[in-house]
C-alpha cells in the first residue's frame, strides 16, 4: 500500500535505467508514485512517462521556484491549458524557496499565487515546496483560500504543521527523517495525527541515511515507512496502509 507522494522519476538521472527503477519500486511494495513537474519544458516528457505503460505513475504539472530562470509569464497560460486538457492529479511542484541565493522573491510570489489560484479553479491539490518559507507559504494559502494539498519535504515546526493541517494540508516526509540528527522532525512524526502524513522520496534527491551519497529512488520508500513506524511504535504495514490511503484520497488515485 506504499505510495510515493513525491518522486521526480522523469529526471535525467533515471534515463539510463528508468524501467528497472520502476520495477524495483513495485517489488518493494510501492503501488503508486506522484511525479510533479518543475518547468514547462519537461511537461511533454512527463506526460509520455505517465501515460505510457506505467499506469501507477501519476503526473502533476507546475512551475518550481528553483527553476525561476526558465519560467515566463506565458508559461502560466500554458499550464492552464495542460491542466484543462490533461486533468492531472495535482498542480505542482510550486512554492517558495528563500534558501537558494539569486532567486527573485517577488517573482517567486507571483508564480506561486497564480498556481494556487489555478489549483483552486481546477479543484486540484497543490504540491508545495517551502524552503525557509513555511510561514509565508501558510499565509499565502490562507489568503488565497479554498485549497488543499501537501507541503512536501516538510521541515517546519509542530506549530506550523498544525496550521497547515487546519488549512486542509498534509505534510510529506522522506529521507531527512531517517537521520538521527533530525530531532525536531522525528519528534513531530512520532506524535502527529496519521491522517495528515504522506510518505515521499523526492528521488533522485534527498537520499536516506542508509544511502547517503547515492541516487535516491522510490524503492527505498519502505525504509522511510519503517523509520517513522519505529518512532511511533507501530507496525510498518499499518503506517503504509494509513499513509497510502491518505495519498490516494488527496490525489484521487483510486484503488491499487
Amino acid at each position: 500500500m506504499l505510495v510515493d507522494s513525491h518522486c521526480h522519476l522523469d529526471a535525467a538521472e533515471f534515463d539510463a535505467d528508468r524501467d528497472a527503477v520502476v520495477a524495483r519500486a513495485r517489488a518493494a511494495g510501492v503501488t503508486a508514485q506522484v511525479v510533479p513537474a518543475i518547468a514547462l519544458s519537461g511537461f511533454g516528457k512527463l506526460r509520455a512517462l505517465c501515460a505510457g505503460r506505467h499506469a501507477d505513475l501519476h503526473a502533476a504539472y507546475g512551475l518550481h521556484p528553483m527553476y525561476l530562470a526558465e519560467h515566463r509569464p506565458p508559461h502560466l497560460d500554458a499550464l492552464r491549458e495542460w491542466l484543462e486538457r490533461e486533468r492531472p492529479v495535482a498542480v505542482g511542484e510550486c512554492g517558495l524557496d528563500f534558501f537558494v541565493e539569486g532567486l527573485d522573491a517577488e517573482e517567486q510570489r507571483r508564480y506561486f499565487v497564480a498556481q494556487l489560484q489555478l489549483a483552486r479553479e481546477f479543484d486540484l491539490p497543490a504540491i508545495i515546496h517551502a524552503r525557509r518559507a513555511v510561514d509565508e507559504v501558510i499565509a499565502t494559502i490562507r489568503r488565497v483560500g479554498g485549497l488543499r494539498g501537501v507541503v512536501h519535504s516538510f521541515a517546519g515546526s509542530a506549530e506550523q504543521a498544525r496550521q497547515l493541517w487546519n488549512l486542509g494540508f498534509l505534510v510529506g516526509l522522506g529521507g531527512p527523517v531517517t537521520y538521527g540528527r533530525a530531532h525536531r522532525l522525528r519528534a513531530l512524526v512520532a506524535t502527529m495525527p496519521l491522517d495528515y502524513l504522506l510518505l515521499e522520496t523526492d528521488a533522485p534527491d534527498q537520499p536516506l541515511a542508509t544511502h547517503r551519497g547515492e541516487r535516491n529512488e522510490p524503492s527505498y520508500l519502505g525504509e522511510v515507512a519503517a523509520t517513522i513506524a519505529a518512532l511511533r511504535g507501530i507496525d510498518a504495514g499499518e503506517l503504509a496502509r494509513a499513509t497510502g490511503a491518505n495519498a490516494r484520497r488527496l490525489f484521487a488515485l483510486g484503488a491499487p
